[in-house]
C-alpha cells in the first residue's frame, strides 16, 4: 500500500515561507522505475515532469533523507519526500487591478517590490482582490510582459511594509524556493519594540505555532512540545527610554515569527494590535505621557515593522544582489517622535 502525505503551507499554517511538501512511502511490492516518472505519475497534472526533474537538480527531492537525483530508481519502502513551492489556490481566480505598486528593481526572472503596509500579498479567505498579486498582473499587462506571471516564494503581513522578491516564471521560482528552503536567503527586518534592553544584541529561540486558545495568534513553545523551530537575531540599534529600534534578522521563516518572539521575550512591537504592543506596556503615568503615545498610534496604526533588506542569488547571473529599503514615513514619523521624547524627558 502506497502511504500518501501532501504537507501544505497556507496562510493559516505556521511557515510565511510558500513550499508544499509531498511524501510518499513506496509500496512493498513496487518495481524499480525512475524517481521522476513515478512522481509525475504519481502527483498528477498540477506538477510536471520537467519541474520534478529541475527539484531534484536543485536537491529538493529526498529519498530516505538523503537528495537523489531524477533518475534514481525507486524501491520498495522508499521514503520519498519532494519540496516545492506552493501552487495558488484553484479556486482564485486572479484578475489584473489598477493598484499603485514600488517597484524597486525587474528583470526577466525577479520583480521586487516594496510593499506599503495594509496590501495584502496574495488572495484568500476574505481577500479575493485588491491584493499585490493582482497589482502585479496589472503591472505585466500594461508593461507587455505576456509570458510574466507572479510567483510567490515568501510573503510578508499586510500590516508589516517593505522588499519582496517575487518571481516571474516557475525556473526562477524553484531556484528561489530552494534557498528560503535552506533559509540561505539574507533578509533584516527593522522594528520598534517596547521596552529597554540590557544587551546590545541577542537571539531569540522558541518553536512557533498556532495559538491553542486563538487560531489567528501564533505562540511560543519553547519546550519544542508544538510548532516549528524558529531563530530570530536581533541588534539594537537606538534606545529611546521606553521603547527601542532594533534590525532584525532570521534564520527561519514562520509566519508572525518577529512579533511572537519579541512578545515571548516581553518586548512586543510598539503598536502591535494581536500582540500587545497597542498597549502602553512601559512608562509613567503622567497624562502627557499616555497622550503622547496615543499620538503616536494615530500616525502608525499598525506594527512597527519593516522588512529593510532582502539578498539571494540571482536565478539567472548566480550572483548574490542585496536589496534595501528606507523607513516609510508613518513609521520614520513615530521614530522621530520617540527621539526627541527620549531627549527632553529622560529621567
Amino acid at each position: 500500500m502506497i502511504t500518501d502525505e501532501i504537507l501544505t503551507t497556507s496562510e493559516s499554517d505556521d511557515n510565511s515561507e510558500l513550499f508544499e511538501r509531498y511524501r510518499f512511502t513506496i509500496d512493498a511490492g513496487q518495481e524499480m522505475v525512475r524517481m521522476d516518472k513515478w512522481l509525475s505519475n504519481r502527483i498528477g497534472n498540477s506538477v510536471s515532469r520537467t519541474k520534478i526533474q529541475q527539484a531534484a537538480d536543485l536537491g529538493m527531492i529526498f529519498v530516505n533523507g538523503i537528495a537523489k537525483s531524477s533518475n534514481y530508481k525507486v524501491k520498495p519502502n522508499d521514503e520519498i519526500v519532494i519540496v516545492l513551492p506552493t501552487p495558488p489556490p484553484p479556486e482564485v481566480e486572479l484578475i489584473p487591478q489598477n493598484i499603485p505598486i514600488n517597484i524597486v528593481f525587474e528583470d526577466n526572472d525577479v520583480i521586487i517590490v516594496n510593499k506599503p503596509a495594509g496590501l495584502v500579498v496574495h488572495p484568500g479567505f476574505g481577500n479575493t482582490s485588491g491584493t499585490l498579486l493582482n497589482a502585479l498582473l496589472w503591472h505585466f499587462q500594461e508593461t507587455k510582459q505576456t509570458d510574466a506571471k507572479p510567483f510567490l516564494v515568501h510573503r510578508i503581513d499586510k500590516d508589516t511594509s517593505g522588499l519582496l522578491v517575487i518571481a516571474k516564471n516557475e525556473e526562477s521560482q524553484l531556484f528561489l524556493a530552494k534557498q528560503f528552503f535552506d533559509h540561505s536567503t539574507e533578509r533584516k527586518y527593522t522594528a520598534l519594540v517596547w521596552g529597554d534592553f540590557s544587551e546590545d544584541s541577542g537571539t531569540i529561540v522558541g518553536n512557533i505555532g498556532r495559538d491553542l486558545k486563538d487560531r489567528r495568534k501564533m505562540h511560543v513553545f519553547p519546550d519544542g512540545s508544538q510548532g516549528r523551530s524558529a531563530v530570530t537575531h536581533y541588534t539594537v540599534l537606538e534606545r529611546f527610554g521606553y521603547v527601542s529600534l532594533v534590525e532584525c534578522r532570521l534564520e527561519t521563516g514562520r509566519t508572525h515569527q518577529i512579533r511572537a518572539h519579541f512578545q515571548y521575550i516581553k518586548h512586543p512591537l510598539f503598536g502591535d494590535l494581536t500582540y500587545g504592543g497597542d498597549q502602553i506596556v512601559k512608562g509613567t503615568t503622567f497624562t502627557k505621557y499616555k497622550q503622547f503615545v496615543k499620538n503616536c498610534f494615530q500616525i502608525l496604526p499598525r506594527q512597527a515593522l519593516h522588512a529593510s533588506i532582502i539578498g539571494f542569488i540571482h536565478p539567472t547571473t548566480r550572483q548574490k544582489v542585496v536589496f534595501d529599503s528606507a523607513l516609510p514615513e508613518d513609521l520614520t514619523q513615530v521614530i522621530y517622535r520617540w527621539k526627541n521624547y527620549a531627549n527632553n524627558y529622560e529621567n
